[in-house]
């Protein structure tokens, strides 16, 4: 796994995500004049602690935009889905508490005013683009990491945010589902393909430049961003 340079002048804490219906574990970190925030939405049973997210959070960390790990399911939930796999697929679930913690967000003092990007991995994607369609002047900008958007159903042609979908070159299936998604969606979307790569880009160099286009794209969509309440 890919180190990041040290961080340094930033803000890191531990924090609970209330939403509608639980309380989530996240990990905060918000550097010296952030320019966005970008909450990470993990999927096919992942959390807050997955390596390659808290690799790609250290990456935008340095890029001057803070980012919000938070676990999308209790750990009672996350003991269930362990044993039946039963959760990891219910996109309805999972988009309804990244709604709740981008409006968990806008009540925070400190974090509150910033523009707003979503980071899904996996079913993660699925449930950033149905959070980013229910609420569109909150979210300024979506990456997918080997996403399912193909799994957010009709909210796909709601996504006005724009979209960067990046798909290992090698993780053809999954490539196919994020083609047809891009034909779905109406807002500007885009794919970016990292050669030689499979789904969980563990090829050298290949995590890096996942990191490393999320943080030139979130960076262009936050800079001039203004946060406009719902």
């Amino acid at each position: 796994m890919p180190t990041a340079k040290p961080r340094t002048n930033h803000q890191s804490r531990e924090v609970a995500v209330i939403t509608d219906d639980a309380t989530l574990d996240g990990q905060l970190e918000v550097p010296a004049e952030a320019l966005g925030l970008v909450l990470f939405a993990h999927g096919s049973g992942s959390s807050r602690h997955s390596p390659r997210n808290r690799y790609v959070a250290e990456v935008l960390n340095n890029a001057k935009v803070a980012t919000l790990l938070f676990d999308l399911l209790t750990s009672q939930e996350g003991e269930r889905d362990a044993f039946d796999r039963s959760l990891r697929f219910d996109i309805e679930l999972l988009a309804g508490r990244v709604i709740g913690a981008i409006d968990w967000v806008a009540e925070q003092a400190e974090i509150g005013e910033l523009p707003i990007g979503l980071f899904g991995a996996s079913t993660g994607a699925a449930a950033a683009l149905v959070a980013a369609a229910a609420r569109p002047r909150r979210v300024a900008a979506v990456v997918s990491r080997g996403g399912r958007p193909d799994l957010a159903g009709e909210a796909l042609t709601l996504v006005c945010a724009p979209t960067l979908l990046i798909v290992g070159g090698r993780d053809t299936e999954v490539l196919r589902m994020n083609q047809s998604a891009r034909a779905r969606m109406q807002g500007p979307v885009e794919i970016s393909i990292i050669e030689g790569a499979t789904h969980l880009f563990e090829q050298p160099g290949a995590l890096e430049q996942v990191a490393s286009r999320a943080a030139a794209f979130f960076r262009e969509k936050f800079i001039g961003n203004t946060r406009i309440a719902d």
